[in-house]
């Protein structure tokens, strides 16, 4: 979905009044093509997505957060309708398959409290993914099934970044699981599971790593109990590494990498922030890397379909708008308020 700076925002909101400014329906905070947003469903959206404020917030924070959240929610009516007309509304069976993978690393009553947590209910959940689902098949059919990223777009990609491939020195692709006994504030695993002290973080690693031995997904289990608040929400990835860092942070460590075999995992290494578990996904040798190689190929396709859709969506997102009526009362009852004494 789209995000704006504050500025833009402001301008978007001025442009929406000068269409149309009228006094605000009773409980209606915008309006798309005469389909209201009702005020109680969006300020239970607010409350899901912001559930718990940030220190010192004051109220211009809050209604610029608002503000941002009615945009997201405007741009994503306008897809909506749009998605309703082509047939593109997503099914029963796509949300429950959602859910149920949501719900595949927690215990019911885990599942429950996160929920809660969020002062959702079941039903809050498939709306949402109703929305989500419906604008990505939308979003599928209208631009990327249109994106044709050719042979020769690759080559030329290459050619103009060639410096980009090649390395100066061999790289490992390694992800980490890490259980420190201080654990940073900013962590946000699935399981919020944190160790509070040495003997906890001991006891939790070494459970890692019997489950990391009995065959559970490493890249599910760093989601789950990692507490690098970087690598935890892609699954401990790291990227590639140069093996000159890891000589600085361990010749040994180095050298144990260096003989792990792709998909090789780790012991439990005691470092001075933690205890980390790696495991290695592949390693790339020092020297130019060709174009016919798959993985170089892969590559270029990925950031030229990357950069191709979002210039798409972004271009897409304007003719929409553009055809739409919108009226944004809350952003009409901001600029009416503006200068007013508090």
């Amino acid at each position: 979905m789209l995000r704006y700076s504050a500025v833009l925002l402001a301008a978007l909101a001025a442009l929406t009044l000068v269409s149309c400014k009228h006094a605000p329906p009773a409980g209606v905070v915008a309006e798309v093509n005469g389909v209201p947003i009702k005020t109680v469903d969006f300020e239970k959206l607010y409350a899901t997505q912001y559930p718990q404020p940030m220190e010192e917030t004051n109220e211009d924070q809050v209604m610029a957060q608002k503000l941002d959240l009615l945009t997201r929610l405007i741009t994503t009516e306008i897809y909506w309708q749009r998605a309703e007309k082509l047939g593109l509304t997503a099914v029963d069976a796509d949300i429950d398959a959602e859910i149920n993978k949501m719900k595949a690393p927690y215990t019911k009553e885990e599942f429950e409290k996160k929920l809660a947590d969020r002062h959702m209910t079941v039903d809050d959940l498939k709306a949402q993914f109703r929305r989500d689902l419906t604008v990505n098949k939308l979003i599928a059919k209208e631009i990327t099934s249109h994106i044709n990223i050719t042979d020769a777009d690759v080559a030329s990609f290459y050619n103009a970044n060639k410096a980009a491939y090649n390395s100066a020195e061999p790289t490992i692709h390694l992800a980490q699981i890490l259980v420190t006994p201080n654990p940073d504030p900013n962590v946000r695993n699935l399981k919020n599971s944190k160790a509070q002290n040495a003997a906890e973080a001991k006891t939790k690693i070494q459970d890692i790593q019997h489950r990391l031995q009995q065959g559970e997904d490493f890249g599910m289990l760093a989601q789950s109990y990692s507490e690098d608040p970087t690598t935890t929400p892609n699954g401990g990835d790291m990227g590639f590494i140069a093996t000159s860092q890891l000589e600085k942070l361990s010749p040994e460590l180095r050298k144990m990498l260096e003989s792990l075999q792709p998909g090789g995992i780790s012991p439990i290494i005691n470092m001075p922030e933690g205890y980390r578990i790696l495991k290695v996904f592949e390693k790339e040798p020092a020297g130019q890397r060709d174009l016919n190689d798959p993985r170089v190929q892969q590559q270029i396709k990925e950031t030229l379909l990357n950069r191709r859709d979002q210039l798409l969506q972004a271009a897409y997102y304007e003719s929409a708008r553009n055809s739409a009526k919108i009226v944004n009362y809350l952003a009409q009852t901001i600029v009416e308020n503006a200068g007013k004494a508090k």
